[in-house]
């Protein structure tokens, strides 16, 4: 199966380079280029891409809004974010919008293509160091809605919300498997009970969320 990839980015060179790599990946496909968020929402609806790669700051409309916008559009939709620096506080705003994931403008080829296969399989990109510091770093400003949070917390069973905070903490399916002693394919039933009941789209809202209810402690 070819990935189809809609570039978001209102920087023409950015947004050519990114086509001559990933149209040289035999299993990606550029489906079509954006220079702003709302025509990024218009090519999302018009296009169907497998993975948008969404920049932050442009004019018109911001990668944040037009993330909020086609995900509120399709649930299914996947944005992966593009930004020039790691720790952003647009960023962490954009991830809770609904985006999978960031790569950093500076990724290699490599990182890059893998970065959008692992979107576009439905999995959340994260860099447990770089997205743990992100999340952590603007988590400290979130006024906790406590009630709300703990209520949904409450649905959670015991094993759970053990592993809610193992998330935030960036550790991988694998990662917690060997710290609980049990098998990955557990903590996989886990995970996804975990986003159900919680109403999340991915890993990564799960670990902002549990910053956010404060089960984990930034800093």
């Amino acid at each position: 199966m070819t990935i189809r990839v809609l570039i978001v980015d209102d920087q023409v060179m950015v947004r050519e380079g990114f086509s001559v790599l990933l149209n040289a990946m035999p299993d990606i496909e550029v489906a079509g280029e954006a220079v702003n968020g709302r025509e990024a929402v218009t090519q999302t609806a018009a296009l169907r891409p497998d993975v948008v790669l969404m920049d932050i700051r442009m004019p018109e409309m911001n990668g944040i809004d037009a993330t909020r916008e086609i995900i509120a559009a399709d649930g299914d939709a996947k944005v992966l974010v593009l930004t020039t620096f790691d720790l952003d506080e647009y960023v962490y705003q954009a991830l809770r919008a609904g985006a999978s994931g960031f790569l950093l403008k500076d990724a290699s080829a490599r990182q890059l293509a893998e970065g959008v296969r692992v979107v576009a399989e439905g999995e959340a990109l994260l860099a447990p160091t770089v997205t743990r510091r992100l999340i952590t770093e603007f988590a400290k400003s979130v006024e906790p809605s406590r009630p709300a949070a703990q209520a949904q917390i409450g649905d959670l069973t015991e094993r759970e919300t053990e592993v809610l905070v193992l998330i935030a903490q960036g550790l991988s399916n694998g990662e917690i498997a060997s710290r609980l002693v049990v098998a990955e394919s557990t903590i996989k039933t886990h995970v996804s009970r975990i986003l159900v009941k919680l109403g999340l789209r991915d890993r990564t809202q799960a670990a902002v969320f549990a910053y956010e209810a404060r089960l984990v402690t930034p800093g």
